[in-house]
This record gives C-alpha cells, structure tokens and sequence, in this order.
C-alpha cells in the first residue's frame, strides 16, 4: 500500500467496522474515495433513523437484487441479529414473496422493491414510509439502497470474495429483476 492507501486503512480499522472489507479492499485503489465511501456507509449503516432492523432489511434486499453473495454474507447475519425473521430472510434469499408480521418490515420491503425495480416508488410506498419515519427517514431509506446498490455492484465486477468467517449462500437467477416478487401482504400494510 501507498502511505495514503495505509492511512484511510488505518483509519476504516479503527472505526465501526473494525476491519477492512467489502467494496473497500477495491475502492482503496483511489483512497480519497475508499475515505469518503467509508464515511459516507458508516453513516448510513450506523447514524440514521431508521434503526438497525430496517437498515439490515433494505440492505439485504437490495443485496437480493443485485444478486451479490458478499453483500448477502456479510449482513445476513447482522439481519438475524437485528430482529428479521429466518423464515422472512430465507424467502428473500429465494426469491419468494415474503410474508410479513410485522407492518413496518413490509412497509420497507415494498418500498426497496419498487425502487429496485421501477426505479421509482409509487405514492403509496412513499407516504407509508413517510408516515413512519417522516422526510428524513425517506431520504435515509433510498440513499441507503442507492449506496448499498452501488456496494454490490462494486462487489459483483471486482469479485470481491467474502470474508473466510462468513458463510455464502448463492443468489439464485443471478441479478435478475422477477427475484424481487410483491410481498403476499405488503399491499395491505402500504396502501
């Protein structure tokens, strides 16, 4: 490593994360970016309002869709230990519609999965998330899907292998937009 490449390593070990991984080991390349990528995931994964369970929800359905492995394995734990469901977790995995008990986990869902899709969310989606979580909330929710996309695409083309302590699990269909079906009760709880 250069001595800038060593310093923002340094300094991505010694923050939240505690080491380096993920899109990092590629983008340290450019270590102006590698810094201002780490700051600006930190502070989507660990500052919003959110909260952990609905990070880890948008953040592993966003990894579905991009069909990234890495993604997948580094958060699906972090998703159990946030409060998600297995059974909800592994129909994503499956790309199954998912069947929801808890309203503001389908509320997130179907906001990720339009947006993943359409590239747009309709006005429903976007007054259900709103409603829970006011503006701030929603621009938090489509920055964190638009930074966790940008992570699995970068995961995807440098084909960055998972951490050796991690689990994979393949992505079935590959990056494939039909792995992202309507929930079977997210409607009742957006609209």
């Amino acid at each position: 490593m250069t001595d800038a490449q060593r310093r923002v390593h340094d300094e991505i070990v010694a923050g939240p994360r505690g080491r380096m991984v993920g899109p990092l080991r590629a983008v340290i390349h450019n270590p102006d970016l590698a810094r201002d990528w780490s700051r600006l995931g930190a502070q989507l994964r660990y500052e919003t309002s959110l909260g952990n369970r609905f990070s880890e929800l948008a953040i592993i359905v966003t990894a579905r869709h991009w069909a990234s492995e890495v993604e997948w394995a580094i958060h699906v734990g972090l998703a159990l230990d946030a409060g998600l469901p297995l059974a909800l977790i592994e129909a994503i995995a499956a790309g199954e519609a998912p069947h929801f008990e808890n309203e503001r986990d389908a509320i997130v869902y179907e906001y990720c999965r339009q947006i993943l899709l359409h590239c747009r969310v309709d006005s429903a989606a976007y007054a259900a998330v709103r409603t829970h979580w006011g503006d701030v909330g929603v621009v938090e929710l489509t920055a964190l899907i638009g930074y966790y996309s940008m992570v699995a695409m970068t995961l995807n083309a440098h084909e960055i292998p998972a951490p050796s302590d991690l689990p994979t699990a393949p992505m079935i269909d590959g990056c494939g937009r039909s792995a992202l079906p309507p929930a079977t009760n997210a409607r009742e709880h957006v609209a």
